[in-house]
């Protein structure tokens, strides 16, 4: 138990599907309980969480999201999402299946825009996995490395 903190028991309502490949992964890696690889898990969403929180200023970086393209009106509102960032974005679309669609978004921009578009991404129901990079632009690596000469 972590410091601090009692323990509270939540019900999550889980595609079974996904239960299942959770409880294989978890035995795969010798946890004790389910329990157990949830609170991992938590913790290393929290952690990605914080780190994109941190990020500011100018920035380029990948949006990549998986995507059911049969989900009632899902289509149109991403179309909407890359609409209203077109002056960050640029993006790939590529079809996997019948029903799943894969997108990549390149962005450059404010963090705090680029962070903004990837939520209502990942708000959007159907849409099953977000993964965001961000990183510095090549001005600020530039900054950074005069500023680590100038140190020495």
């Amino acid at each position: 138990m972590e410091k601090g903190y009692g323990i509270a028991r939540v019900g999550v309502s889980l595609p079974s599907g996904l239960l299942s490949r959770f409880d294989e992964i978890i035995r795969g890696r010798g946890y004790s309980s389910r329990s157990e690889g949830v609170r991992d898990a938590i913790r290393a969403y929290i952690t990605e969480y914080e780190q994109m929180e941190r990020e500011a200023g100018e920035k380029i970086g990948i949006i990549t999201y998986l995507y059911d393209h049969d989900q009632r009106g899902l289509g149109d509102e991403l179309i909407d999402v890359r609409h209203r960032f077109r002056d960050v974005i640029l993006s790939v679309h590529k079809h996997l299946s019948e029903t799943d669609c894969f997108d990549t978004v390149i962005v450059k921009g404010e963090a705090e825009k680029i962070k903004d578009l990837a939520g209502e991404i990942m708000s959007l129901k159907g849409v099953n996995r977000v993964l965001v990079s961000i990183s510095k632009t090549a001005s600020e690596m530039k900054t950074t490395a005069m500023e680590m000469i100038r140190i020495k």
